[in-house]
């Protein structure tokens, strides 16, 4: 049993996994707002031996030295960038994540955003309960083009359980699936074709994220890759928001080189007054929900539990940083 578990911020907990960390911890301290800085990480963590944490706060090594008595960090997420995992392990605190709790939910909430995209629905709604269509001369009016997606291509990168999910989706709609991943899986072969990434680049009506943030794919979409793309190419990003370089993808879709984006994660979150996307034409901006649904929100709960049970157990898992 942990002496005490302390979440530093705000971590969704639903009851049932509230109650059921108090059987693995002494003491558990939940806190419910997001600290400021390091200082204020430090204090909250204390002497506690155990910490959860989400995707805003950041534990480095400056707070890993100041916390010595830490033992187990738990990142209540499948990204893990959010800890320096390798610093974690030199001190032998093993780092843990929730991986695939959110492969469905991601998958639907992108095609929810490149459907927006294609027929504007809440745009049309908002204009029939104006009194558009009742005022029309004819029995419908569109404010915008309606985009098909059949007989498209979709280019995927990031090709694991969500990026596989998107491209079997993908498929059910009559797109063309090209993929771009550093592996190369059975299961991926059998949903589409594995090219690199400038070919994805050139022939994809549909650009979607879904690669983990490394030093090797931060800023992946910027200016010379979207050189590369089709003029009126769409993108969406649900993965993270520093592989996009934000102005570079403002810049394209103020010029029209790019259509259409919608982006459910920014590169600072809660998203920032002069973020360039704001203003960018065309640009879809949702916060950070790709992963909220009720039932993630449970599969997420469960395997956190899980994962400190199993810590405790002497047989861990999900461990990010063996």
């Amino acid at each position: 049993m942990f002496k005490k578990l302390v979440a530093i911020e705000p971590v969704n907990l639903i009851p049932s996994a509230e109650e059921a960390l108090h059987r693995y911890a002494r003491e558990v301290v939940l806190f419910g707002d997001v600290p400021k800085d390091d200082a204020e990480i430090i204090r909250r963590i204390g002497d506690a031996d155990a910490v959860l944490l989400s995707y805003t706060s950041r534990i480095g090594q400056a707070v890993i030295d100041a916390c010595p008595s830490i033992r187990y960090i738990g990142v209540l997420a499948t990204g893990y960038n959010v800890v320096d995992y390798v610093y974690a392990a030199k001190k032998g605190i093993p780092v843990t994540n929730v991986p695939g709790y959110g492969t469905d939910t991601v998958a639907q909430f992108t095609f929810a955003l490149l459907l927006e995209i294609c027929h504007h629905v809440a745009h049309h709604s908002e204009a029939v309960h104006a009194g558009r269509w009742e005022q029309s001369p004819d029995f419908c009016f569109c404010d915008y083009p309606q985009i098909e997606l059949a007989g498209k291509t979709i280019g995927i990168i990031g090709f694991g359980r969500i990026g596989q999910k998107v491209g079997t989706i993908a498929k059910a709609f009559g797109m063309k699936v090209l993929a771009y991943s550093p592996h190369e899986y059975e299961s991926g072969k059998a949903i589409g074709t594995y090219v690199n990434l400038d070919t994805l680049l050139a022939e994809s009506d549909v650009i979607s994220l879904h690669c983990p943030l490394f030093p090797e794919t931060e800023g992946i979409i910027n200016q010379a890759t979207i050189a590369k793309m089709k003029d009126g190419v769409i993108l969406l990003n649900n993965g993270r928001g520093p592989l996009v370089v934000e102005q570079d993808l403002a810049d394209a879709l103020n010029s029209g080189k790019i259509q259409a984006a919608a982006v459910d994660v920014v590169s600072a979150e809660p998203i920032k007054g002069d973020n360039p996307l704001l203003t960018a034409k065309n640009c879809f901006i949702t916060p950070h929900i790709a992963w909220a649904t009720k039932e993630a929100r449970q599969r997420i709960m469960d395997c956190a539990v899980n994962n400190v049970k199993a810590f405790l157990s002497g047989a861990p898992e999900n461990v990010v940083n063996q």
